[in-house]
């Protein structure tokens, strides 16, 4: 054989033998992730599970038998791993209450930084009443946690911590105030003070650490005044506030270290109390899927029950969600990147309710909410735009670690 033929021979084989190989390596590559991780196939879900789900989302208002006081009900069903239960049909009932009892006193609630009332509802029940500042379709500009309070941020959020089942935030329903009749005549001395009239209308500026007598909330021209109810948790459960482990420094100048270190968890937060085993860390992973759905980078500190052994991170004061529906903030995200951790049983809720549920799902429980329509559609899409985005990042780390060492029910720490 002629030294060009062998030369050519061998070149064939050697094509035919590189492609025999790529394509062994490609099978190969595609059944060990298959293996590991397939959520990137279509979740199929069973269409009793959707009208099951449907059917728990919804909720009747009506007064159940040998029940008279809705407060007792919700401070029993508070434990250190919930505040309320998955089924239960008083739910509804008790929203009603709040939406609907007469309110026998309103104060001033200088705690915190954004402009509220504390009202006192019949029945012996605390609740933070936060009134409507923006339209529905207004977007917040600039960062994730810039602007107002806003009070259908506050309904929108707890909807979803039911239907995510992490069962983590206070109750919170709508309501339509009458100022003049039910604020009024029963305001104290000191919420009476920061009353004004704006343009012919009755406002408030309260007392807090932002409020001041021009940045105001007033009734529409009815009259009225929108807002959010939430209950406050029983007096003997208190509160215990912690500095988020991924807290900002809100200064461009000056970046916290997770926004520099991507090693930031691995060697800081892992081995540190009380994230280096147990439910928290798992819990900080769970709030940052939950405040990435909702537009949240305002978790600076998170609270837990005082004195009680393996309580839960609450998701408290959502307020500041559901500002700008085009922004995705990656950097909320920054815990389940960084940490490559989430609990199984949340990653099982993801899949499931993956392909539009979610939002079908926070569509149903928030049709019937005194304020209705509680989120603008702009935001029911960014929702839905978000889901992908966090099974991206879950991917990356099931890529690095594989999927043994990134969904787990319990975390055990570092070896």
């Amino acid at each position: 054989m002629k030294l060009k033929q062998r030369v050519a021979l061998g070149t064939f084989c050697g094509i035919v033998f590189f492609v025999y190989k790529w394509k062994e390596f490609q099978d190969f590559d595609k059944n060990v992730k298959q293996e590991t991780f397939s959520f990137s196939e279509e979740s199929i879900v069973d269409q009793d599970a959707i009208d099951a789900e449907m059917s728990r989302i919804s909720m009747n208002i009506e007064k159940p038998a040998m029940k008279s006081n809705a407060w007792e009900v919700a401070k029993n069903w508070i434990h250190p791993r919930l505040i309320y239960p998955q089924n239960h049909p008083q739910l509804g009932w008790i929203l009603n209450q709040a939406e609907t009892s007469k309110i026998k006193k309103a104060d001033i609630l200088p705690k915190g930084t954004q402009l509220k009332m504390l009202v006192y509802l019949e029945g012996n029940q605390k609740a933070v009443f936060k009134p409507k500042r923006y339209e529905r379709d207004f977007q917040v500009p600039g960062k994730a946690w810039n602007g107002y309070d806003r009070h259908n941020a506050e309904i929108a959020s707890f909807h979803l911590d039911r239907i995510l089942n992490f069962r983590r935030a206070p109750l919170v329903t709508g309501r339509v105030l009458d100022f003049e009749s039910e604020v009024i005549p029963v305001a104290a001395e000191r919420l009476s003070n920061t009353f004004k009239i704006v343009d012919g209308r009755k406002c408030f500026y309260g007392v807090c650490y932002y409020c001041n007598e021009e940045e105001y909330a007033c009734v529409d021209e009815n009259g009225k005044m929108e807002g959010s109810v939430t209950l406050w948790f029983p007096e003997d459960k208190k509160l215990e506030k912690i500095r988020h482990p991924y807290q900002r420094t809100y200064n461009d100048e000056k970046k916290a270290k997770w926004e520099t270190d991507e090693e930031y968890c691995n060697k800081y937060v892992k081995k540190i109390e009380p994230y280096n085993k147990g439910n928290r860390l798992l819990d900080v992973m769970d709030t940052a899927v939950f405040d990435f759905f909702i537009g949240n980078g305002d978790r600076h500190h998170y609270e837990i029950f005082k004195d009680t052994p393996d309580a839960m991170l609450l998701l408290l004061d959502n307020a500041k969600s559901f500002g700008n529906a085009s922004l995705d903030d990656l950097s909320i995200l920054a815990p389940l990147r960084q940490c490559c951790l989430l609990r199984q049983s949340t990653y099982d809720r993801l899949v499931f309710l993956r392909n539009g549920l979610l939002t079908k799902l926070l569509a149903e429980a928030m049709k019937n909410d005194p304020i209705a329509p509680v989120l603008h559609e702009s935001h029911i899409q960014a929702i839905e735009r978000r889901m992908p985005i966090i099974f991206q990042t879950i991917q990356g780390c099931v890529d690095k670690l594989g999927k043994e060492n990134v969904i787990m029910e319990v975390w055990k720490g570092q070896e």
